[in-house]
């Protein structure tokens, strides 16, 4: 079996991030549920997206599994990940939210996710109309993680497109990186029990 999956104590084959990324097998119930259920699944639902491009901003220069263990404070944070609340938020927000410790404190971060929210309600075509628009379905399953890109062309006019939409923090790879969330492209790996072709 390739190291890029492992199989959890509950028996089921995941990609191996699902364990929390460390490799030991012994999973991580918040990120294998996740794994399960919302990565890589289709879906233009707007909470649902607007989680997945949040995620992806605070993601930028650092490591899924922190950025997922701050996912929590980050749904607080920014209203249960509601688009058209977190469009109302104001500077004074963003200094709360500066001190916040239960997510990550990155001023540029929280300001850019507040400029996303603005964009996603009033933005045409909605951001799930794009989604749609660049959605593939691969018929294999990538090998192993190195066989996964980190962009696509498909990735970079997307990041174009939302770039003139006025989203922030919206570079082909953090794009690539929604795409995968959001189920656009589907990244579970061969002998994950989500891969393409599975079951």
């Amino acid at each position: 079996m390739s190291e890029d999956v492992i199989t959890g104590p509950d028996g089921v084959t995941r990609c191996a991030w699902a364990g929390g990324g460390d490799g030991d097998g012994n999973g991580d119930t918040a990120m294998s549920a996740y794994h399960d259920a919302v990565w890589g699944t289709p879906t233009v639902a707007p909470t649902a997206l607007f989680e997945a491009l949040t995620l992806g901003v605070f993601e930028v220069g650092m490591s899924w599994k922190v950025v997922f263990g701050k996912r929590e404070g980050l749904r607080r944070a920014f209203r249960d990940f509601d688009a058209a609340a977190v469009a109302k938020m104001t500077g004074r927000d963003v200094d709360r939210l500066v001190g916040d410790a239960s997510i990550i404190r990155s001023r540029a971060k929280i300001q850019a996710t507040l400029d996303n929210a603005r964009a996603m309600v009033s933005a045409s075509p909605t951001l799930g109309e794009l989604v749609q628009t660049y959605a593939r379905q691969r018929r294999r399953a990538p090998r192993m993680l190195a066989d996964v890109p980190t962009s696509t062309p498909d990735s970079e006019a997307f990041a174009l497109v939302l770039k003139g939409q006025g989203y922030r923090f919206v570079g082909p790879t953090s794009v690539y990186a929604f795409m995968q969330n959001v189920g656009a492209v589907n990244d579970h790996v061969k002998g994950c029990f989500r891969a393409a072709g599975a079951g």
